[in-house]
Parts: C-alpha cells; sequence; structure tokens
C-alpha cells in the first residue's frame, strides 16, 4: 500500500484497520448498551447448551486434546464453571452458546454473530486480565466485521455455506484481534488466516448431523488462532475477502465489496441485530409470528384450523426445505410445520415446547397441513428484512391471512432486558446450569460489565457466595496465568 488510491481499492484492508483502532469513545452509547444486552443474551444461548451431546461431545475432545481444564486455565467453559486455555474455551462455549437455537441473527447478513464473537471475548478478556470496555469494544470489532462479510458474500454464499461459519471465523479473528492489540496489517494478516479456515456447509440438515455446534466451535477457536499466530508475525493472505483466490471467488457468485466497508464507523451494524424469541431456525420465526396473530385475532384453537400455508422467501425454502419430518429435537428446530403446530398449540415454540413435543401426535398431524410457498414480496425485502405472511384455512371454510414486519426480537420490535433476564431465566433452568439465585447473580454481572475493572469469572460472584472457594482459586490462577 503506497498511497491512499490503493488503501481505498483494498477494502479487506480498509476492514482490518477499522477493527484494529476502534475505540470505545468511538462507540454511540446506544450502540454500547446495544452490546451489553447481546452478551446477557449470549450467555443464555451458552448456559443452555451444558448437557447437550454434541456440545459435550467436542468438550471431551477438547480434554482429550489437552485443554488442561479444572481450576488451573485463565478462561471460563461455562457448562460445567472450568477453566482451561482461550483456545478450547473459546470452542466449547462457540459450541455450547448454538446448540437451543437462541443465540441472536442479522438479518441482512444472515449471520449469527454472538456465538462466535463473545466466546473468544470472554477467553482473552478474562486470560489477559482485561476490562469490560476491552470485552465490548472487541465484541463490536467483530460484530461489525463479521456482518460485513456475510452482507459481501451474500445470497449465493448462503445456499450452500453456513455464513456463520465462513464470516464468523474472520469476525471471531477480528475480536481476538482487537483483544491482543494487533496492529492493522497484523488484523489483515489474522484476516488472512482466518479466512483460509473458513468453513460450514448445510449438508448436515438432511440427516440430522451434528455439524452445526462444530460449525461455531471451530470459527471462535479458529479465529482466534488466526489472530494469536499473526501477533507472532505470522503471515495471512492479505486478499482472502476479495482476492481472485479468496473467499468470494469460491464462495459466492453475487459477492459485492461495496458491502465491506458500507458507511463503517457510521452505520452501526451491530444495533441492527436481533434477538431470537422463539427457540428455532430464524426462517421460521416470521411465519410463526404471523400465525400467533391470527391465532390471537380470531380466537381460533389449533383443532379449527384446517391448513396454514406460510410465504416465505427463498432461503427459508432453501434451509427449511431439506427437513420434512424431522428425526431429533434440533432437526425439528429446521421444519416450519413443527414450528408453526407447536406455536399453535402452546402460543410459543420454545426450548421446553420442543424437547417435550416435537413428535407429539398432535403436533405432527398439524405439521402434515402446513406447506411453504414462494413469495415474491417477502423474497424481495430479504434479507433487509424478514416479513412473515400465512394464510389459515380454517374447518368451517373461511381463509383468514397474517402479516408481520417485524417479527419479535427485531430491533424494531425488540426484547427488553425484563425479557432477556427471563430468557436467560428459562435457558438456565432448561438444561440446569445455573440455580435462579445463581442466574441473578450472573445478571447484575453481566448488566454491569462495561464498569468491571477485570473482567472475572461469569459465575464469580455466585460460586463465591455458595461458600465455595473456587472462585478465589480461579482468580489466582488466572493471574498467574497471565
Amino acid at each position: 500500500m503506497n498511497d491512499q488510491a490503493s488503501f481505498d481499492d483494498h477494502p479487506g484492508r480498509v476492514l482490518a484497520t477499522f477493527a484494529a483502532q476502534l475505540d470505545f469513545d468511538a462507540i454511540p452509547a446506544d450502540v454500547v448498551e446495544r452490546t451489553v444486552n447481546l452478551y446477557v443474551d449470549w450467555i443464555g444461548s451458552a448456559l443452555a447448551g451444558k448437557g447437550a451431546r454434541p456440545v459435550e461431545t467436542i468438550a471431551a475432545f477438547a480434554r482429550q486434546a489437552g485443554g488442561a481444564f479444572g481450576a488451573g486455565g485463565p478462561s471460563e467453559v461455562l457448562i460445567d464453571r472450568t477453566r482451561t486455555t482461550p483456545y478450547f474455551a473459546a470452542m466449547v462455549n462457540g459450541a455450547a452458546s448454538h446448540f437451543a437455537e437462541q443465540d441472536d441473527v442479522h438479518n441482512g447478513s444472515v449471520f449469527h454473530p454472538a456465538t462466535v464473537v463473545f466466546p473468544v471475548a470472554l477467553a482473552l478478556a478474562q486470560a489477559k486480565r482485561l476490562s469490560g470496555r476491552d470485552l465490548i469494544v472487541a465484541a463490536v470489532a467483530g460484530y461489525e466485521v463479521g456482518i460485513r462479510i456475510g452482507e459481501f458474500l451474500g445470497r449465493s454464499h448462503y445456499k450452500v455455506f453456513h455464513t456463520t461459519g465462513t464470516a464468523g471465523t474472520v469476525a471471531a479473528a477480528a475480536t481476538a484481534g482487537r483483544l491482543l492489540g494487533l496492529s492493522p496489517s497484523q488484523m489483515l494478516d489474522a484476516f488472512g488466516s482466518a479466512g483460509t479456515q473458513a468453513s460450514g456447509l448445510w449438508e448436515f440438515l438432511r440427516d440430522a448431523a451434528d455439524s452445526k455446534q462444530l460449525h461455531t466451535a471451530m470459527a471462535a477457536a479458529n479465529g482466534l488462532m488466526a489472530a494469536q499466530l499473526a501477533a507472532d508475525g505470522f503471515k495471512g493472505a492479505t486478499r482472502i475477502l476479495d482476492g481472485d483466490k479468496g473467499m468470494a471467488a469460491g464462495m459466492s457468485s453475487d459477492a459485492d465489496p461495496t458491502r465491506l466497508t458500507d458507511r463503517l464507523g457510521t452505520r452501526w451494524a451491530t444495533a441492527e441485530t436481533s434477538f431470537k424469541y422463539h427457540a428455532a431456525c430464524r426462517h421460521t420465526h416470521p411465519a410463526a409470528d404471523a400465525l400467533l396473530a391470527v391465532i390471537r385475532q380470531y380466537a381460533l384453537a389449533p383443532e379449527q384450523i384446517a391448513s396454514v400455508t406460510a410465504h416465505v422467501h427463498q432461503g427459508a425454502l432453501d434451509v427449511l426445505g431439506a427437513v420434512v419430518v424431522p428425526r431429533t429435537v434440533h432437526q425439528a428446530k429446521f421444519n416450519m410445520g413443527t414450528v408453526l403446530g407447536l406455536v399453535a398449540h402452546h402460543g410459543y415454540a420454545g426450548v421446553t415446547e420442543f424437547e417435550q413435543n416435537f413428535s407429539a401426535d398432535a403436533i405432527a398431524a398439524f405439521r402434515d397441513t402446513v406447506r411453504m410457498a414462494f413469495d415474491d414480496e417477502v423474497d424481495r425485502a430479504y434479507p433487509a428484512r424478514w416479513i412473515g405472511k400465512v394464510t389459515v384455512t380454517t374447518h368451517d371454510g373461511r381463509t383468514l391471512t397474517g402479516r408481520v414486519d417485524e417479527p419479535k426480537g427485531d430491533p424494531g420490535n425488540t426484547l427488553s432486558r425484563d425479557e432477556l433476564a427471563a430468557k436467560l431465566r428459562r435457558l438456565a433452568a432448561f438444561s440446569g446450569a445455573a440455580s435462579d439465585d445463581e442466574a441473578s447473580h450472573i445478571l447484575d454481572r453481566a448488566w454491569h460489565v462495561v464498569s468491571q475493572e477485570t473482567v472475572g469469572d461469569v459465575f464469580a460472584v455466585a460460586s463465591r457466595e455458595a461458600g465455595g472457594g473456587s472462585a478465589q482459586r480461579a482468580e489466582k490462577a488466572a493471574r498467574a496465568a497471565a
């Protein structure tokens, strides 16, 4: 890079420089507040992964691979309160927080930022004894980078690739790089090493494979590794995003490089991120909310409904169409009929509703009355807006329609802090990861993360008040490791 023109022609370098130099004071207060809310929301999702077979399998691998789990590592594993290296903590927490399908999503990029960003931010902030402000800055850097890369790669990418695994690897590198204090050129190296490891294919949905948690586990861990390598002088491809043999060349047919730097520093994509209300694939949420609107407006019982047509965008057909008769709870979360059946019968498709009812006779019968139909208006709005439209036919011959323009959880129809707190409590209780009293302590610390001079354990206060000495021992271990 010898002049400004060459700099401007290299959007990856511009994005890397932004991530490396982002300062807390440059982030608007409302974006900081939103990021704190996203952090709290992520903790709930991470706790919900405790006991899940795919998550526990990845955790067992991490232990066997030399993760030094126990009280001696600097970084916390939320599902079992052990400590390990940042790499393995990011891996396990990344897997855990993508299991319950309750982690956040950015509509325009179709990317789940929290599950790859916060595992890295928490692990390194704990290991390096950094502040809550440092954690938030790094998280914003990761969100802004990952969202823009997801938008850059476009709809063709998402048709085959799980964007959270691909763009998420670079987002994790940006997060780690900011906490490690990388220079702009080192950050670009980190992007290169992350991008060459970026992976994640949708094929797993067809046979209920466990790959989705592997995608986020490795995106978080590999992104962190890429940044640590760059800090030690390891060189990465400088045009990994838009080069002739880079990510877009191999993974997209509609990539738009202008999206990489779109209003960088003035448009805060972090604040555009949505919370997930239902514990299902986000592609089901607009139709679920539209069906709920019809049920409430006309006081319908599920037995009165003869059929439902969900009017959807092509992306929903691509992802949800692979699952016809779900065989597992996780696969059921990617089946439109099951989600709408749970909503019709229970008013909500939450983690407990899925676990207890996804294969119940009444839900299966309702599932078979649901079909998806391509809708041009919905498709043209997507992915910037996720419109929900349904047509409901009743057994007495009525045809009823429902529509939502902002599903619950979107920025214009967001979850309040009380709702986010209730969600965390619900997810912690679901998995048994924390008692209600412990959840109260976790929430109190998390809401005030910005004021923390040193990011300690998520469970620190709860453990101390429970009478154990593990929190104090862990804090000493973290200081020694740093």
